[in-house]
């Protein structure tokens, strides 16, 4: 029945996917943020046919620690299903992403006229200095900047050491650091076809205030939190079959 369920789901998110692609062209004329608002409409349908198709549902503690104002979130990556759920958890936003992702037919064109900072991995200084400078302009533009600071996807228990980029783009503008946990890989795994339905935990950090800390101190800070939060989410990955209502706030 999984299988079932999980096909069907991918079904119906490359059918509209196809659709939205073309829908996204008609944005071109309007702000990036009027234009994220109406692309983004994609991925909060992604999440609802998650949730009623493979009953995979997720929770939310420490909604009360996000600023009111523009931040950059340095996010756990462990599955497609933070990119999509992210859209509908947090504020306007932009990712931090490998150029080649924009290439992808029909989803790497609505991803393109959502403004991400699309970088080369193995650009070095270069890449940094986009982040910066595009990450700058976003935030200023109200936007929040969204990095995955170990750079891949990894699986349950496994951790990498985390890239400066999001910690340098902090330290040069001065805007606060949220750091974000969840354990989206154990109901969603990468590179895996089967959804498990249950309840994805997602657990948002106080947030770090980056003036005077140096982008080494901000990652570190960042890195030794998100580390143990992830290890108690997997002590308790959540309940099977089940679980709070969709975006439900603890």
């Amino acid at each position: 029945m999984r299988a079932l369920r999980s096909l069907l789901f991918n079904i119906l998110m490359f059918t509209t996917v196809v659709v939205f692609s073309f829908f996204s062209l008609f944005t071109v004329p309007f702000s990036g943020l009027t234009r994220y608002r109406l692309i983004s409409l994609w991925a909060r349908l992604q999440i609802w046919l998650l949730k009623v198709v493979c009953n995979l549902t997720y929770r939310v503690e420490g909604k009360e620690n996000l600023p009111g104002s523009p931040a950059i979130i340095l996010a756990k990556h462990q599955s497609s299903w933070e990119t999509l759920a992210f859209q509908a958890i947090f504020p306007p936003q932009v990712w931090v992403l490998k150029r080649e992702l924009l290439l992808i037919p029909f989803f790497g064109w609505g991803l393109a006229l959502m403004q991400p900072i699309a970088i080369d991995r193995g650009g070095g200084a270069r890449a940094l200095e986009q982040i910066v400078k595009q990450g700058r302009n976003r935030l200023k533009s109200g936007r929040w900047v969204v990095v995955f600071p170990e750079g891949t996807r990894l699986g349950p228990g496994q951790n990498k050491r985390h890239a400066i980029g999001g910690s340098v783009l902090a330290a040069e503008t001065g805007y606060p650091v949220v750091p974000v946990a969840h354990n989206a890989g154990s109901f969603w795994p990468r590179h895996g076809f089967i959804k498990r339905p249950g309840t994805i935990q997602v657990v948002i950090g106080p947030v770090i205030d980056s003036q005077g800390k140096s982008a080494t101190q901000i990652r570190d800070i960042a890195e030794q939190w998100m580390r143990q939060a992830m290890a108690n989410l997997e002590q308790h990955p959540g309940v099977a079959d089940g679980g709070p209502n969709q975006g439900e706030v603890a």
